[in-house]
């Protein structure tokens, strides 16, 4: 089980947004799982659409009822979302929550406590902190084991970022917790030059701890919240539950590379605990050679270590061995020069042939030298009955098209890689008529650079288009 904080002490930056609609498409994704509000302000209920005056027990009386010594179960205080997603509710009681746990051993491990005792129930927690840095998001800390810092791309985003960094730092220090810390950037609007260089600033300064997803500003998003739902049950076509379904699919594949780089250390452990155990073996079965042996020749040596030696040693005479063994070091000596000088002159003979063979293929090869004509082979085009789709992407891990005709849902018409030459493919059979579709390489949106037919979309990006005749 992972569990998500979802932290920064900065207000307005869409904590409790990610918060919801993140766990509302991991659960989309058939992973089990809990939403977490451990802010007072109680606003993942409202965005769920839980009425508060129906809120008997929260989150906060989960966490001092071990205090009181009148323990609570989280699922008591559960309200099911959706199939696989849950909510503990937070109430207005958490405000109090530093005071009441003041002096009490551990108090920083309430909710971990809590959590662990659910890893059987949920795949993933997602905890929504409060805006600011104090118990409450001590203890979604020390339960975490990612760290997801939403950054609106405005303009103190760079500053506020690096000092929140440097919190979470001292916090992992203070507990000995190692986190994986990961910033997301949010409400971003394309159309404004501002965030468009500050996220260019973001990338630059924190590329290696930045979600490729970039969570872009969009009205339906704060619609939803506004009626109670996450986005992916409000307008499963917008653009912000694709925002969203990024992300999802983001934090599940770093999940699998976790897990692919504790087994390579795993087993390099392993490797090694064997390598010491047989050298230690080594070192005690090792014979040791009596030191009148140094003085003695070799065939004295082994008469005193092997029995069986000793015994062809009085047998046959000592002269015979040499003449047996001497021939042969002698031929090995004189023939392994006399082989090895044909093997360096042979290729001296073959390079000129391997060069004319090289010469006419610039010539041959169809997309030499026409750099400027790649539409022509790559993009849309329609064969026969089938449009084909053509794009080239060498280091893609995947990519897949999303357009109107298949409700915009990316897994439903992914492309096939065509050998190791980064080209991607896919034929469709489409009715006559205009198609807008998007790119989406490894989980990133774009338009097709090969084809030259776009649509301004509502988004303030383009979408291709195609027209089936």
């Amino acid at each position: 089980m992972r569990t998500i904080a979802v932290v920064n002490q900065k207000g307005g930056c869409g904590k409790t947004t990610v918060s919801i609609n993140l766990a509302s498409a991991l659960a989309e994704r058939q992973q089990r799982t809990l939403l977490v509000d451990m802010d007072p302000q109680s606003h993942c209920a409202v965005g769920l659409a839980v009425p508060e005056e129906q809120i008997e027990q929260s989150i906060y009386d989960v966490l001092i009822s071990n205090s009181r010594n009148e323990p609570i179960r989280l699922s008591e205080i559960l309200w099911q979302i959706s199939d696989r997603l849950e909510l503990a509710p937070a109430s207005i009681d958490l405000s109090a929550f530093e005071q009441q746990m003041a002096g009490i051993a551990e108090r920083e491990c309430c909710l971990k406590k809590v959590v662990d005792k659910m890893k059987a129930e949920f795949d993933y927690v997602v905890v929504d902190c409060p805006p600011a840095i104090g118990l409450l998001t001590f203890n979604a800390l020390r339960a975490a084991t990612d760290v997801v810092v939403p950054v609106e791309t405005g303009y103190f985003a760079m500053q506020g970022l690096s000092r929140q960094l440097e919190t979470l730092s001292i916090l992992c220090e203070r507990c000995n917790h190692k986190i994986s810390v990961k910033v997301l950037a949010s409400m971003y609007d394309v159309r404004t030059r501002m965030a468009r260089e500050i996220l260019a600033e973001l990338r630059n300064h924190f590329s290696d701890k930045m979600f490729k997803t970039v969570v872009n500003f969009n009205t339906k998003v704060k619609e939803a919240a506004s009626l109670g739902q996450p986005i992916n049950e409000y307008d499963p076509l917008s653009k912000g539950q694709m925002d969203f379904q990024a992300l999802a699919e983001e934090v599940i594949r770093s999940e699998v590379k976790q897990q692919r780089h504790e087994i390579v250390n795993s087993l390099a452990a392993q490797l090694e605990a064997i390598s010491t155990s047989a050298d230690e073996l080594l070192k005690t079965t090792v014979p040791v050679v009596p030191k009148p042996a140094i003085a003695k020749p070799a065939a004295a040596m082994l008469a005193v270590t092997t029995p069986v030696i000793k015994k062809q040693s009085v047998e046959k005479p000592a002269a015979a061995r040499p003449a047996v063994t001497t021939p042969v070091i002698e031929k090995q000596i004189v023939e392994k020069p006399l082989v090895a000088k044909p093997a360096v002159t042979k290729p001296v003979t073959e390079r000129p042939a391997i060069q004319e063979v090289k010469i006419p293929r610039p010539q041959t090869h169809p997309l030499a030298n026409i750099d400027a004509k790649l539409s022509d082979y790559y993009g849309v085009n329609q064969v026969n009955d089938a449009v084909v789709f053509v794009t080239l992407y060498p280091h893609a891990e995947s990519v897949q098209i999303a357009g109107d005709f298949n409700n915009w849902q990316p897994q439903k018409t992914p492309m096939q890689k065509i050998g190791s030459s980064g080209v991607w493919q896919t034929k469709l059979k489409l009715p006559a008529g205009k198609y807008r579709y998007r790119l989406v390489v490894d989980g990133q949106w774009q338009q097709d650079p090969y084809n030259e037919m776009t649509e301004l979309n509502p988004f303030g990006g383009y979408n291709s288009v195609v027209k089936v005749k």
